[in-house]
């Protein structure tokens, strides 16, 4: 069964980061996507092949050099005849190639242009280079993040890249087909990371405005200030998370942990310096958890690689095991949310066709056969009406 977005056909103009994770959202919903990558990288395998690489999957891509005016021809050719056009370059960038959104958009008014930067199209930052961990420092939610008296710890790349990048450009793309429905016209959707993690903190930052939090991190009951919402060292050697803050799952998680509350301060009272002992912590993480019948909110902290055999994302495939890289079975996530009409069935969600040398139309659906074997290059056609694209880039 196609997904929601089953027909919307999407033009990606291939980058790194958060913009391919938009792209691979909006293919897991069933928009057709053909990425438009660099002339040079097209080599004809799959780009599935590339260790733990996950952002292709579920389209096909178009080798196009962009510095060739026939390049920047055939993209806004794609794109006359498209729904969503999706750029993750620095401002100012697709404006020089030729691709820009008012060119583009005087072709197609009902195109949707996506961009994504890190500070936004204009202001001082726009011109600087950055990353997630720059982005989410301006915003305000690395400064809170981390055990107390430690430097700030970076989240990994979720919350500037992925969380308040790709997922907010999608949103906002969605958003714009939406409103579509109802003008007729397309629009620009300007995505930038560091007010996608600002966004991201909607629910917190006024609680430090209003001294419900504390500013000095590790102090507060979500951050590791409070003993009952933590990670704990077991005797394995694994780590179990706890999350008891409701009144009855705080006072369950002392009878499994056999304290006696009434020698405890009040559980919002509790600080750091009334935790539990190390020796108060269960003995194993482990599938014998002796921690299944507290009936409060602890779960072990499992890492990716073991992700996939979880009873949770076993049973509901939230990961599936992929093909095996460097010395672990990676772990890949499934099309999300779920839809009453899909998201397409996992036989349909492809590897990438990489090689594509022409294109006089749009590319068939990702439903019909290739028209060649996924991994070998398409031989261009002798035919001097056929268009081909330069190499190198």
């Amino acid at each position: 069964m196609p997904g929601p977005l089953h027909g919307v056909k999407v033009i990606e103009l291939a980058g790194l980061g958060p913009a391919p994770f938009a792209a691979m959202l909006l293919a897991d919903m069933g928009a057709d996507v053909v990425t438009v990558e660099r002339a040079g990288t097209v080599t004809g395998a799959p780009l599935e092949s590339a260790k733990g690489m996950v952002y292709g999957r579920g389209r096909r891509s178009i080798g196009v050099d962009l510095k060739h005016p026939d390049g920047v021809g055939v993209v806004l050719d794609l794109c006359a005849d498209a729904d969503v056009c999706i750029e993750g370059f620095r401002p100012g960038v697709v404006e020089r190639l030729g691709v820009g959104p008012d060119v583009v958009r005087a072709r197609n008014e009902r195109l949707v242009y996506g961009r994504m930067t890190g500070w936004g199209q204009d202001g001082p930052y726009a011109d600087r280079a950055g990353h997630d961990i720059n982005y989410i420092a301006v915003a305000g939610p690395l400064a809170h993040i981390g055990r107390a008296g430690a430097p700030p710890t970076p989240p990994l790349n979720l919350l500037g890249d992925f969380g308040g990048g790709g997922l907010l450009l999608a949103f906002g793309i969605v958003s714009a087909l939406v409103e579509r429905a109802t003008s007729g016209l397309g629009q620009v959707v300007d995505a930038a990371m560091v007010d996608g993690a600002a966004i991201l903190s909607a629910p917190i930052a006024p609680a430090f405005a209003l001294g419900f939090f504390h500013a000095e991190r590790g102090t507060n009951w979500l951050d590791s200030g409070a003993p009952y919402y933590d990670v704990y060292e077991c005797a394995d050697g694994r780590w179990l998370s706890i999350g008891a803050i409701e009144p009855q799952f705080y006072a369950n998680l002392l009878a499994g942990l056999g304290l006696d509350p009434a020698v405890l301060p009040a559980q919002w009272t509790t600080s750091r310096r009334g935790r539990s002992s190390r020796s108060a912590s269960p003995p194993s993480c482990g599938p014998a958890r002796p921690t299944s019948g507290w009936r409060c909110s602890t779960t072990r902290t499992t890492a990716w690689r073991r992700c996939a055999a979880s009873p949770r994302c076993s049973t509901t495939r939230t990961w599936r095991r992929a093909a095996r890289t460097w010395t672990w079975t990676a772990c890949r996530s499934r099309p999300l949310p779920h839809a009453s009409t899909g998201p397409r069935p996992r036989s349909t969600v492809r590897p990438p066709r990489r090689g594509i040398t022409r294109m006089r139309s749009w590319p068939r659906p990702v439903s019909t056969p290739p028209p060649s074997p996924p991994c070998a290059p398409r031989v261009p056609s002798p035919d001097a009406s056929a268009r081909r694209i330069g190499a190198g880039f």
